[in-house]
Order: structure tokens, then sequence, then C-alpha cells
């Protein structure tokens, strides 16, 4: 027992979930274990520190009737505390860390992709040509729909885009 609380003091929870870049459920979880980890702590801290032994001699000076003292007395010499089970505990504590551990890799895997993603994407931008350089053709080739919906304008016979008047007013007075 010395050695998991000698372990569980050197963590530092405040490092731990900022420097793993734990996130939502995760990150939840880890806070109500360590909440769980410090109200466990304390209850036993506050047990260790309270007497446990019973000065009967001092209840048999002060009470009449001796009897009770020497049945209380009796019970008390002879009490052995119940045992329990902790497998129950211990496989919900393994199940509990084997769902954190996978969600921790999944999170990991949606990060490294997210990742990936940005770095295709910085790397687009970085090598992409100023805008003012592009043709027409280069631009209706990235983005196709662009085309198809200047080719549906011009079939209904519009030709200026919705909007275009309003945003850089009406040229035509020139």
């Amino acid at each position: 027992m010395a050695v998991g609380r000698s372990a569980a003091l050197k963590i530092d929870w405040s490092k731990l979930s900022s420097s793993l870049g734990l996130k939502g459920g995760t990150a939840a979880s880890l806070a109500a274990f360590k909440k769980r980890n410090d109200d466990a702590r304390r209850k036993v801290q506050v047990l260790s520190e309270t007497p446990q032994t019973v000065d009967f001699a001092h209840y048999r000076s002060i009470l009449k009737n001796q009897a009770v003292v020497d049945e209380i007395e009796n019970h008390f010499k002879n009490f052995k505390p119940a045992t329990y089970d902790l497998g129950k505990q211990l496989r919900a504590i393994e199940a509990f860390e084997a769902q954190a551990v996978k969600q921790a890799e999944e999170t990991k895997g949606v990060v490294d992709k997210e990742l990936g993603d940005l770095e295709k994407t910085l790397t687009n931008i970085e090598t992409a040509r100023p805008f003012e350089d592009l043709t027409v053709d280069e631009v209706a080739e990235a983005r196709p729909d662009i085309d198809e919906r200047t080719s549906q304008l011009v079939k209904k016979g519009r030709w200026m885009p919705p909007g275009y008047k309003e945003k850089f007013g009406d040229l035509s007075i020139l």
C-alpha cells in the first residue's frame, strides 16, 4: 500500500491533462478520478488519526453497571472486521482503465489524422500561386461548382451573380 500511496502522491494532476492534450470525456473522467482519489486519501488520513483504543477502566469507574462495560469490552475484543472481495471493484477499475486507454487511442488517431490534413493544407497554402496570377480555367478546374453555377446563371439569362450590384454598385452608369 505504501508503494501505491507514494505513486499517487507523485502524480502532478495539473500537468497531466495539459501535457497529454486530453479533452472532452477523457479529461472529465480523469478529473472525476482525481476527485475520488483525493476524497479517499482524505478519509484514510482522518481515520488513521482517530484513536483506536478504548479505555474501559475509565468507563468502569464512572458507570455503576459493570456488566454492560464487560459485555462491550468482550464484543470489542472479539470484533473481526468484515472482509470484502475486491475482485469486482478491481475488475471495474480495469474495465475503466481499458476504456480510457481505448478513448485515448481513438483521440490520438483523430488528432493524428487532423494534423496530417493540416500539414497538407499548410503545404498547399505555401506552394499556391497568388490569386492574381490564376487564370479562369485554373479556378474552374479547382472549383468545378463555380463553373456549373455560372453556366446555370447564363442559361437563365442572368449575367450578374446575385448580390453583386448590392455589394459593388452598378457600373453601367460609367
